[in-house]
Order: structure tokens, then sequence, then C-alpha cells
């Protein structure tokens, strides 16, 4: 018979997954402003360097914990009844421990470099409203959640869940980055916050992730998984 994991290895690995998902993201966004600034290969690096750290950090812990890596994923789940609420505090809290710490590794990097991106915190772009931008959050993360319902939720999906994940999250800052930064995840965007003590907007990636998933999560439970 297999081991039982226990809630802390589950901790453990959503850690693990969103420091290397804050810390290889955020890595991307300082290392292509400092070497390719005002570059248009900049939001495809950025978009890259997400997209497969999502995607490995989500293969790394799926079986584990089932590799939520996001708040916003952790409170969809949460809605369609599929984790205990204790549990879901515990995945957030832990989130967002790996988030400050990956957002803290980077503050390794030269000072001259890191400060020309503000060292990976996201901001919303003066053009975009607060509502507009919790809007866009919102969207990009309905587009990331129904990925994750529809690879790795899903009894029938094919067993590529780490790839299709990663990939939502590359079109997501593909389209959105240049408006909102594109979190479509509240951990991503508070740990750089909370490393460098800059909470502008703060409230934009929670409110329009949690919207997002929560929509998406159940559409797809109640029309997709449920329907007869």
């Amino acid at each position: 018979m297999a081991d039982k994991v226990t809630l802390k290895q589950k901790a453990a690995v959503e850690a693990l997954g969103a420091f290397l998902l804050v810390f290889i993201g955020g890595g991307a966004i300082i290392t292509s402003s400092y070497f390719f600034p005002a570059s248009s290969s900049q939001l495809l690096i950025v978009a890259l360097a997400h997209g497969i750290a999502l995607a490995i950090a989500v293969s790394i812990a799926m079986n584990i914990s089932g590799g939520h890596i996001n708040p916003a994923v952790t409170i969809s789940m949460l809605v369609t009844k599929r984790i205990k609420p204790g549990d879901a505090a515990v995945y957030i809290i832990s989130q967002v421990i790996g988030a400050v710490i990956g957002a803290a590794a980077l503050l390794a990097f030269p000072a001259q470099v890191g400060a020309m991106s503000n060292w990976g915190v996201l901001s919303v772009n003066p053009m975009v409203s607060t509502v507009g931008a919790i809007a866009i959050e919102a969207l990009i993360t309905f587009i990331l959640v129904l990925a994750v319902f529809g690879t790795a939720v899903d009894k029938r999906a094919p067993k590529i869940a780490g790839f299709g994940i990663g990939l939502a999250l590359m079109i997501d800052i593909l389209v959105a980055g240049p408006y909102t930064g594109a979190a479509a995840n509240p951990a991503r965007a508070l740990g750089p916050e909370i490393a460098t003590l800059n909470f502008a907007n703060w409230y934009v990636y929670w409110i329009g992730p949690i919207i997002g998933a929560v929509i998406a999560a159940l559409l797809y439970e109640y029309l997709v998984i449920r329907r007869k």
C-alpha cells in the first residue's frame, strides 16, 4: 500500500511550486528588462519563463498536493468541494510563503539589474483603470482555471496537466502582460510585494483572480463534469 501523503508534504510542495514560479518568472522579468529593454522579445521571454516554470511546478506537485500553486486555484477547488476549508487555508499560506521566499531570492541579483524592473513587482498600466485591471485579471484567471479543470480535475482528461496549465499562463501573459503584468495568481503578485514592501494595487491581484477562478470552476463543475 502506498504511503499516505500528509498535509505537511502537500504544503511543502505547494510552497516549492510557488517559489519556482516567482523566482523563475520574476527572474525573467528582471533579466529581460535589463538586457532587452524596450524589446519586443521581452514579453515572449517573460511569458515562456512563467509558462515553463508553472508547468514544472504543477508536474512536481500534481501527485502530492494536486498542483494548485495558486490561491485562486485553491479557492476554485474549495467552492467545488474538492478540498476542505482547513486544508485550503494551509495551501494558501504555503503558496504565499513560497512566493515570498522566491521573491526574496531575487534580491540577490545586482541592484542595478533588479531596480530597472522593480524586482519583478507587477504593476497596472496607467492606461488601465482599477476596474479594468480587475476585469483583465479575472478573465485571464478564468482561462487558467478552465485549463486546470480541463486537464487536471476532469477524470476524462489526457495526462497533460502541467503542460496545458503552463501554456494557459503563457498565453495569458502574452495577451495581458502589458496591462496588468498578468498575475492570474494572488501569491505570484504578493510575494514580490512583501519582499520589496511595495503594495500598490495589491487588491487587483486578489479580487480579479478569485472572481475569475470561482466562475470558471463553477461553470466547468456544473456544466461539464456533472452535466448528464
